[in-house]
């Protein structure tokens, strides 16, 4: 039996925690930022855009040229560009700066984040792929409980540029690693010929843009609301373009036969729902704890580490689970306890304690440490091995997607609902009308119950085999 590469193993590790405790640390730092640099919310919300864009336009791109040209090249060049756009951050003079600082940044986080998982499951024998994406989940989850707090205390002692000069160590530890380990060894690549699927590429990023801009309702309002409409076409007409390119690309981006494989195909779809449903609870938490409830900031941070807190804790169990029984039986328990944590949500009325919501939350991080590992491991274990990095930056994609996606349609149901139990058709939601607004949000988690339902088929129907990887051609 293969022995596990410690070396490799720590870097993609230390690469996953990267990604999550980058995209959680700058959260906190935007109030002082913002009046730093003398900008608007506005401004300064083009900060989250520039680095949300990259994230989800690239992620499956850089996947598919680690597939092709090596991983260690883009994994080390992730480490590279998130070394030079932090350094660019945080020296950032004006808003401006700083928003293209980050839209680098984000490149390099797409970089790492499109390849760690498959590095680290290359760094562990065959059959651990579980127990490899537990230690991953487990990972990323740890750096969105740490950076908050490590940003907040960063602010507080040394001021906010420290909050990005902080990464570059961690992320020149990353190039030394991906170094060391890349010396005296041979990347595996594919035989034969091979060429880049360039406008493949460059349609999926356009493809992913416009879908965000669409999505994304800051982005929405600073591209002109009213174009919408006209970009929801050039959208379908793109995406109609990219199908078609697919399908007769000698080695495209995506290779379309890979959703023949019912293993993959269903758990995209699984992980999509679960990523749109629990985005609109979460965005809705912070509304009802605050204006509602009446707690405290500081109170309602320590409600919301019940999530990742379990989510760390039961990763692995759930990794090793799927090492021995597949991934449909942990994967299904983790939908499960999720559509247990938003039958807490339809249940929160204005006067509720705050134990219910930490008791939400906190079923809906064990929920996550139950399905995250397993459906991974089923989408990036049952791609051909020539396709495990596209895998690993289509999770990435549908992430970020199933985020805005679920905020958007929040935001809609919210307001729909709102307007017809209070009577107002132009009434905006808000805690003014504290019975209407928890009524509104109890009809927006019934919505997130029924997308866990078909989640729960979808992971139920994927099969009862351990994860092995396709014979699929192309």
């Amino acid at each position: 039996m293969k022995r596990p590469d410690v070396l490799l193993l720590a870097n993609a590790i230390m690469g996953q925690f990267l990604s999550g405790f980058a995209s959680r640390i700058f959260i906190v730092s935007l109030p002082t930022i913002a009046s730093t640099l003398h900008a608007d919310i506005v401004g300064i919300s083009w900060a989250l855009i520039a680095y949300q864009l990259a994230g989800i336009s690239l992620s499956v791109v850089f996947g598919r040229l680690g597939d092709v040209h090596g991983r260690y090249a883009i994994y080390g060049g992730g480490f590279a560009v998130m070394a030079t756009s932090s350094l660019l951050c945080g020296i950032a003079p004006n808003v401006l700066a700083l928003i293209l600082s980050r839209a680098v940044q984000g490149i390099g986080a797409a970089m790492i984040a499109s390849t760690a998982r498959v590095l680290a499951i290359e760094a562990m024998p065959e059959g651990a792929e579980g127990r490899t994406s537990g230690y991953m989940t487990m990972a990323f989850h740890s750096g969105l409980l740490l950076g908050p707090p490590v940003g907040g205390v960063l602010i507080d002692l040394v001021g906010w540029r420290w909050v990005f000069f902080l990464l570059i160590p961690i992320a020149s530890a990353g190039i030394a690693l991906t170094v060391l380990g890349a010396r005296g060894r041979h990347t595996a690549r594919r035989r034969g010929p091979i060429s880049i699927d360039y406008v493949g590429a460059a349609l999926l990023i356009a493809l992913t843009i416009m879908l965000t801009v669409l999505l994304d309702e800051r982005a929405a309002r600073l591209a002109g609301a009213g174009r919408k409409g006209m970009m929801a076409l050039v959208f379908a007409a793109t995406l109609v373009g990219f199908v078609v390119h697919e399908t007769r690309a000698t080695d495209p981006v995506v290779n379309l036969s890979l959703f023949r494989i019912r293993m993959f195909t269903l758990s995209v779809v699984s992980l999509l729902l679960v990523a749109t449903a629990t985005s609109m609870a979460t965005f809705l938490m912070p509304f009802y704890l605050q204006d509602v409830l009446r707690l405290s900031p500081s109170f309602m941070g320590l409600v919301f580490l019940a999530a990742p807190v379990f989510t760390i804790a039961c990763a692995n169990v759930s990794g090793l689970l799927t090492d021995r029984i597949g991934p449909r039986v942990p994967a299904s328990i983790g939908v499960l306890v999720t559509l247990a944590a938003f039958t807490v949500g339809l249940l929160l009325k204005a006067d509720s304690s705050w134990l219910w919501p930490a008791v939400l939350l906190g079923l809906n991080g064990l929920g996550a440490g139950f399905f995250n590992a397993p459906n991974q491991t089923a989408i990036i274990g049952s791609v051909p091995r020539h396709y495990r990095g596209f895998a690993t930056g289509m999770v990435q994609t549908l992430f970020g997607i199933g985020s805005l996606l679920g905020i958007s349609l929040a935001g809609v149901l919210l307001t729909v609902v709102f307007r017809y139990r209070s009577g107002n058709p132009d009434a905006q939601p808000g805690a003014g009308d504290p019975p209407a607004f928890v009524s509104s949000m109890n009809a927006v988690y019934f919505v997130c119950m029924a997308l866990m339902v078909l989640a729960l088929l979808a992971s139920l129907m994927r099969g009862r085999d351990k994860v092995t990887a396709s014979e699929v051609k192309g």
